[in-house]
């Protein structure tokens, strides 16, 4: 077995007990938060900031936005820290009390946040971000900016559209497949950001051990493969065209068994002159322009579901997208926009 079998094997373990458990609030790199939220800095201006699934006295999104606080022209910054009654909720963090910070900037001119300048607040409750406390604070913001917990991401994400509420937060790719973040996306409402490094990020979590190669191990971390950052905050990157360079043939490009589409391996072999309905792999998204291509579904991995899949079904039992009777990786279902208006 390979190491990087031996990575996703353990990777897969790990993740799955820190579901089981809700242990699975990994904390984010400060430089890995530098490198995403650079893109952003426009949106920040005379804006309120929260940061609720973090513990703010240690939380590397707390240290970033106050830091940055007068470069990005925030308005103001709160931060709620969960308090950890019971092991089997997901904050890893041995919180003595659930509080909640604020912070509205530097009053002393030393560009700094200092401890007096940062209002420490107690919750009455837990301060879980499904919480009353919580949601209240939550009303307050304009911006969330967080590392959510991953078993809880569709509840996460349901409760910020519910308060109609921007955001740039950390998820994993696999959530792209979920049907209510796939509605999201296929209705420009949710959007993947510019990502991590490598397509993987170390995160700050010692309760579960890190097989990474000795090129990536870093000590103290996690690496966990295909995450990704989820947003609805315009950024340049999401109207840049996507550049094709290869011809259609059917000899490269077979339809499905059971749908009336080419199959597209890679994205960057999407065909230039194909004016049909294409099914790419997911990580298409990552360089998805609603200018130039139109979602129309998402394949079914059991049964087919029209509101997903968005294409008629012309198989018998499996909605998955066969060829040659054969199974292919999960697929997006895609029209260039460019060819319709050429019509």
């Amino acid at each position: 077995m390979s190491n990087q079998q031996i990575e996703k094997k353990v990777l897969n373990k790990n993740l799955h007990s820190a579901k089981k458990g809700k242990n699975d609030e990994f904390y984010t790199q400060l430089e890995d938060i530098e490198r995403e939220l650079k893109h952003y800095k426009e949106h920040f201006k005379n804006k309120v900031v929260y940061c609720n699934c973090d513990d703010p006295r240690v939380s590397n999104f707390f240290h970033y936005f106050s830091h940055n606080f007068e470069k990005l022209g925030l308005k103001k910054l709160i931060a709620t820290c969960y308090k950890n009654q019971d092991t089997n909720l997901f904050s890893q963090n041995n919180s003595e009390n659930a509080v909640y910070l604020e912070y509205d900037g530097d009053k002393n001119g030393d560009n700094v946040p200092n401890v007096e300048e940062i209002g420490v607040h107690a919750l009455n409750g837990d301060g879980d971000f499904r919480s009353q406390e919580s949601i209240e604070l939550l009303k307050q913001a304009d911006i969330v900016v967080t590392n959510p917990p991953f078993s809880l991401f569709r509840e996460y994400v349901a409760q910020l559209v519910e308060y109609d509420k921007k955001f740039v937060i950390v998820g994993h790719q696999n959530a792209i497949t979920y049907k209510e973040i796939f509605k999201l996306i296929k209705e420009n409402k949710l959007w993947l950001g510019y990502g991590f490094k490598g397509g993987a990020g170390h995160f700050i979590n010692i309760k579960y051990e890190d097989y990474a190669t000795a090129s990536d191990h870093k000590e103290g971390m996690i690496r966990v493969s295909g995450v990704v950052w989820f947003t609805n905050l315009e950024i340049k990157k999401r109207h840049e065209d996507l550049m094709l360079y290869k011809n259609y043939t059917p000899e490269e490009y077979p339809t499905y068994d059971n749908y009336d589409a080419i199959n597209v391996n890679k994205t960057k072999d999407i065909p230039i002159d194909y004016s049909g309905v294409m099914g790419v792999p997911i990580t298409f998204l990552d360089k998805y322009n609603p200018e130039q291509f139109k979602i129309l579904g998402m394949s079914a991995s059991a049964g087919y579901s029209e509101d997903v899949v968005g294409i008629p079904f012309l198989g018998d039992k499996d909605a998955r997208p066969l060829i040659n009777s054969k199974n292919t990786y999960a697929r997006v279902f895609i029209k260039n926009r460019r060819l319709e208006i050429c019509k």
